[in-house]
C-alpha cells in the first residue's frame, strides 16, 4: 500500500533542518564581505600603528566572521539536531584550542631546552 502524504509530513522532504531565506543570504553575504574588507584595509594602511594591535583585530574579526558563517549559512543554532550540532561544534573547538596550545608549548620547550646557546664565537664562524 502506498505512503500519503499524512504519513511522511505535508513538506515531503523536509527533515526539520532550518532553511535560509534570501535576506538572510543577503545579510550573510554583506558582513562576510565588510568583515574581510576591513582587516584588508587595516593591513594595507596600517591604520593601527602597531603590528599586535592589527594582528589581535584581524583575529577578532577573523572569530566575527566565523560565527557569521555559521548563523548565516549553516544555519546552526541551540535548536538544530536538538542541540548536537552546536555540542560537536563547542567539542571541536575545545579540542583544536587545546591541540594547538600544546603544540606551541612543546615546540617551545624543546627549542628552549634543546638548543645549544649561541655564543659569539659561533656567531662569528656562521657568518664567515
Amino acid at each position: 500500500m502506498p505512503a500519503t502524504n499524512d504519513e511522511h509530513g505535508a513538506h515531503g522532504h523536509d527533515d526539520g533542518a532550518p532553511h535560509g531565506s534570501f535576506k538572510g543570504y543577503v545579510t550573510g553575504f554583506v558582513l562576510a564581505a565588510m568583515l574581510t574588507i576591513i582587516p584588508f584595509a587595516l593591513v594595507m594602511t596600517g591604520a593601527l600603528g602597531s603590528t599586535s594591535a592589527t594582528v589581535l583585530a584581524v583575529l577578532g574579526l577573523a572569530v566575527i566572521q566565523i560565527v557569521v558563517h555559521m548563523v548565516y549559512f549553516l544555519h546552526m543554532n541551540a535548536r538544530v539536531e536538538g542541540g548536537w550540532s552546536l555540542l560537536a561544534l563547542v567539542f571541536t573547538a575545545i579540542f583544536v584550542v587545546i591541540t594547538l596550545s600544546g603544540s606551541i608549548w612543546v615546540m617551545y620547550n624543546m627549542n628552549t631546552n634543546m638548543m645549544p646557546p649561541m655564543t659569539q664565537e659561533a656567531m662569528q664562524q656562521l657568518a664567515q
